[in-house]
């Protein structure tokens, strides 16, 4: 586990420390977490983005689960098997996975946000590493998780008669 996990999960209780990485998320107020997360490299690195963002989810929504990713997790948001074709979690879903390094975190931001409201675990190890490795192979892991093995026939996709 990387060692701004094993951080964030020490923290938890504290209100003011979650607060302030909480504002990491908030363009205007990033500067609030940087004493915590200076040391992790969370203000001018590469992946300064990436270290904000975790930390700030975490601190919103600090339910874990150790397996699992993004795929995954927008699947059990899913609901219905319809919905993973054409409903509006398959819909943000496509969306995350067209994004650039530049934006991934901002689209991730509300995935997990909404993962909080409906109480489902994220796998932060997994997704720190994945985001901060943002690649072809990250965005086919999490598209195979969220449609390989789904029931029937999509229906969004026209026949080819």
């Amino acid at each position: 586990m990387s060692n701004l996990i094993d951080y964030l999960i020490r923290k938890k209780d504290d209100r003011g420390i979650m607060a302030d990485l909480r504002c990491g998320l908030i363009e205007s107020k990033k500067y609030k977490a940087y004493p915590y997360l200076g040391y992790f490299g969370g203000i001018d690195s590469k992946d300064a983005d990436v270290i904000r963002t975790i930390a700030g989810l975490y601190a919103h929504h600090p339910t874990l689960t150790a397996t699992g990713n993004m795929g995954d997790l927008c699947k059990k948001l899913c609901g219905r098997d319809e919905d993973l074709v054409k409903g509006p979690v398959a819909k943000r879903f496509q969306y995350l996975l067209a994004s650039s390094r530049d934006e991934i975190c901002d689209r991730v931001t509300r995935i997990v946000l909404r993962a909080g409201k409906e109480g489902i675990p994220v796998n932060y190890v997994g997704l720190y590493d994945d985001l901060k490795r943002w690649n072809d192979r990250v965005k086919t892991q999490w598209a195979a998780s969220f449609w390989n093995g789904t029931q029937g026939e999509p229906d969004a996709i026209p026949d080819q008669n």
